[in-house]
């Protein structure tokens, strides 16, 4: 049984890298799809050697990492720059919220999307329960503003 395990290890790797590039498909992020990219290389090679597991491993390794460090950054900024991207956070802007606590031009809590933020009022104080929308956002920091009033 170990000697069949040995010789068919490339079925392993295959299947490792199936699984993370299904998981990949849940994130999103592309750092999955290039740890499956690393399992795969270490499959061809079990392939190619397949009693040199040291040699699987390493080479899964390095394709991994340099897909990680050279593919994935410029993935992602290429798809960033595509007209109509807007990242989770530009996407809350406009979205309604209420506050929590009371809302200051030094601070307060919002609620927006399911999600508690740190708040700062656009304009004046935001007292507790009232409807707000966000303005912007900035850093960790929400700008809000009530959503009875008109923009300042």
């Amino acid at each position: 049984m170990m000697q069949w395990v040995a010789e068919h290890l490339w079925a392993a790797w295959l299947t490792l890298a199936a699984l993370l590039a299904v998981a990949e498909m849940l994130t999103l992020d592309f750092t999955l799809l290039m740890l499956a990219a690393g399992a795969l290389a270490g499959g061809l090679v079990a392939l190619a050697v397949p009693g040199l597991l040291w040699l699987q491993i390493m080479m899964a390794v390095v394709v991994a990492v340099s897909m990680l460090g050279l593919l994935r950054p410029t993935l992602l900024r290429k798809i960033r720059a595509l007209p109509g991207y807007r990242s989770s956070v530009d996407k809350m802007v406009g979205s309604p919220g209420i506050a929590l606590t009371q809302i200051t031009a030094e601070g307060g809590e919002v609620k927006v999307a399911g999600e508690v933020w740190s708040a700062h009022s656009l304009e004046g104080n935001i007292e507790t329960g009232t409807e707000v929308e966000v303005y912007r956002i900035d850093g960790p920091i929400a700008i809000v503003y009530p959503r009875h009033l008109a923009l300042p």
